[in-house]
């Protein structure tokens, strides 16, 4: 965790209960393209979920401080293309770029290939959304900062499993 908060006194929220996939299909042909929707994405039924993200600052998940919600992810299974839209808990946050960086790694991780993957902050939730934005979308900067081994043990740290 980072020695100077931001925040030092986030709110906590109550988690949503976790819900089980409906309508899952059984693939008859192991090679078939699994559709994904939001729920998958939010609740990736892989190691674990988005939502249990831990905040760089924190010691809670992403969901605990309603940065990532299910409502701000969209998935356009047909053109293989996921938004996952967050909100920092102060308009200054200095951890923005981590917790987008953690957003994607954990989505290049866990999704097909094929999907192109949007991470934005919530507008007029950060100071300098625009740059944010730009940072986080940027495939060179993103490349530029995983070969960076202090941000990479930051990023792996808030995807690390909490086992609550």
């Amino acid at each position: 965790m980072v020695a100077g908060l931001i925040n030092a006194n986030p709110i906590v929220y109550e988690k949503k209960e976790r819900r089980p996939r409906t309508g899952s299909v059984v693939l008859e042909d192991e090679y078939a393209v699994e559709s994904i929707d939001h729920m998958v994405v939010f609740s990736l039924t892989f190691l674990h979920h988005i939502r249990d993200i831990k905040d760089p600052e924190h010691p809670y998940s992403l969901e605990d401080l309603k940065v990532i919600t299910e409502d701000a992810i969209e998935v356009d299974d047909k053109r293989s293309y996921v938004r996952v839209t967050f909100t920092p808990t102060v308009e200054h946050c200095s951890m923005a770029t981590v917790i987008g960086l953690c957003l994607r790694v954990k989505l290049m991780r866990s999704l097909p290939s094929r999907y192109k993957v949007d991470i934005r902050v919530a507008p007029g939730t950060h100071a300098t959304e625009a740059a944010v934005n730009k940072q986080l979308n940027d495939k060179e900067r993103v490349a530029a900062a995983l070969e960076n081994p202090n941000l990479v043990d930051m990023v792996d740290d808030c995807l690390a499993p909490s086992f609550e």
